[in-house]
């Protein structure tokens, strides 16, 4: 089956907002507050830590806001509403299935391990538990994959901000790249920490009355499913409508390259392993607050999803064919289309605000977490190791330049794709689960060697570039869409990498037993056994309580769209 080309992901020239004086009024207060928090957060930082971890210092409501604001980037809102506009409410699966159950293991089973073996990134718990190959691969995958998502922010930005203001793609670039380079090379990661918490808020005020305005347009939510049905099809606003194997859905995928392809391996691949989601956890103040880091973030996340899925419904109703070449927009005009139809001048400059404040969080992010891995896991182990301390923060700050600078570069490498969310997860599917298989099963199997850990990574990421552009693109297998080719894609990385290190590891030898501790699951590390901060044992604040509320509510959520 050939699969389909898209023409680059411009948003439509027609698009041009009508701002004024005021809503550059707000954008200008915006960035200012902006760098304010950035020389403030500098005074802060004197070591390393400081700059790479805040110190391990922060609490469990902050990291908790910046864990769930680094994932609300940009790419998010508008790929997720880009999502909703061509697929329809399956959106919902990123979210309920394939987000809650991650960020409740990470929190209950991960953290401890992350936490109490006082790494100061992912690839160093590899470091750990394999060997130095182990860790080594993984630093630059993780490098690399952040460079480039860090690129998709950049590219997303720039053609929103030319279709929407005006602005050349350039100077968008430029003005971004600036303030984000600005803020984290002065106060590190506590300044990307404090701006992301900013963010959160400013960018709620920007999807709520989006979200508002568009249901009223539609005749509320009744209104939008009859439109909905009427044209898409019954199965556009259900869940799991067609999702029977053999069955045909928007989606191209089946409930079992759902649950297994999307809730298990891209899901657990993304919310465990990936470091600029982690790092935030990381930099809590202690274990407990560590634990619940991505626990607080689980709540937000869970109804986030109707803030951006609705406007792309909303825009799927008002523009019956939109993604085609007869309505003049792609899939990712969907949330600027409405904020010209439907917000007034103030309210637009909060929602223009809101979406550049999203695509830095997600920049930020990206960015913060690469100058970490690349000083510490790269620089410091394997090129000028020794130094003294405030050459690493020195360095650190440069090559947050380069990384933003290298993002430029990889921007446009997003251009091909017409859902800008299909492209990150076809990244996570390459990057973030042969990682995840490495993590899980030496995490959970003591007998896995140190040599395992190198070639798991390895097969799992090479299968699944072979599933994608060789059986996919090549037309050898037939899948209907390219989301339905990341989930395979992603199933077949894990299993690729889950054999190798199974098949190596009966041909060398574990690492002794005392070099594991702490790093396996039913061993434990001094740092694990810290005793809980005062007030910690409250009930809100235990992590099982919160981790299995989460689960329930988001389980719930699925009851409205399975009826």
């Amino acid at each position: 089956m050939q699969t389909p080309t898209y023409a680059p992901t411009y948003l439509a020239v027609e698009l041009r907002l009508p701002t004024n004086w005021l809503d550059y009024t707000i954008l200008a207060i915006y960035f200012v507050v902006v760098l304010g928090i950035g020389f403030a957060a500098r005074r802060s930082v004197k070591t390393s830590l400081d700059f790479f971890l805040s110190g391990r210092s922060l609490p469990a409501w902050i990291t908790g806001l910046a864990f769930i604001s680094a994932n609300l980037a940009a790419t998010e809102i508008l790929g997720m509403a880009a999502n909703s506009a061509q697929y329809g409410a399956y959106t919902v699966h990123w979210y309920w299935i394939g987000a809650i159950p991650a960020m409740v293991f990470l929190g209950l089973v991960m953290m401890p391990f992350y936490y109490g073996s006082k790494v100061r990134s992912v690839p160093e718990f590899l470091l750990l538990r394999f060997d130095r190959g182990a860790h080594l691969l993984s630093s630059i995958l993780f490098a690399f994959a952040a460079i480039l998502i860090a690129g998709v922010n950049l590219y997303a930005l720039a053609i929103v901000v030319e279709a929407l203001l005006g602005w050349p793609q350039w100077v968008a670039i430029v003005v971004a790249g600036a303030f984000v380079l600005a803020y984290i090379t002065l106060g590190g990661l506590s300044s990307a920490i404090y701006n992301e918490v900013l963010q959160f808020f400013v960018i709620l005020a920007a999807l709520i009355p989006i979200t508002v305005l568009g249901l009223r347009k539609v005749g509320g939510w009744s209104g939008l499913t009859d439109k909905l049905t009427a044209t898409h099809g019954q199965n556009f606003t259900t869940a799991w409508g067609g999702t029977g194997i053999g069955s045909t859905n928007p989606l191209g995928a089946n409930w079992l390259t759902i649950v297994l392809g999307l809730g298990f391996v891209l899901s657990f691949g993304y919310w465990t392993t990936n470091f600029a989601e982690v790092q935030r956890a990381l930099s809590a103040r202690n274990l407990s607050a560590a634990q619940r880091t991505p626990l607080i973030a689980a709540y937000p996340k869970i109804f986030i999803v109707f803030l951006v899925m609705i406007p792309g419904l909303v825009a799927a109703a008002l523009v019956p064919k939109i993604g085609g070449s007869a309505s003049g927009l792609q899939y990712n005009d969907a949330i600027p289309y409405l904020m010209q139809e439907l917000l007034p001048n103030g309210v637009l400059g909060i929602a223009v605000t809101g979406l550049l404040a999203a695509f830095m969080a997600g920049m930020a992010a990206n960015v913060s977490s690469f100058n970490t891995v690349f000083t510490t896991d790269i620089w410091e182990k394997y090129v000028v190791p020794g130094r003294e301390d405030g050459y690493y923060v020195r360095f650190g700050r440069l090559i947050t330049v380069v990384g933003v600078c290298a993002s430029i570069g990889t921007a446009f490498l997003a251009s091909s794709f017409s859902n800008i969310m299909a492209y990150l997860q076809t990244l996570f599917s390459f990057f973030n689960v042969p990682m995840f298989v490495v993590f899980i099963v030496g995490m959970f199997w003591r007998r896995a060697s140190a040599k395992s850990g190198f070639w798991g990574l390895l097969a799992g990421t090479t299968a699944a570039m072979i599933n994608y552009f060789v059986l996919y693109k090549k037309g050898i297998v037939a899948i209907p869409t390219d989301q339905g080719a990341n989930f395979v894609s992603a199933i077949a990385g894990f299993v690729a990498g889950a054999v190798v290190m199974f098949a190596v590891s009966l041909f060398t030898r574990p690492k002794p037993a005392d070099e594991l501790q702490g790093l396996v699951y039913g061993t434990r590390s001094p740092g694990m056994a810290e005793p809980p901060a005062p007030g910690d044992d409250a009930w809100y604040r235990r992590p099982a309580l919160l981790g299995w509320g989460a689960v329930v509510l988001a389980a719930a959520c699925y009851i409205p769209f399975s009826l």
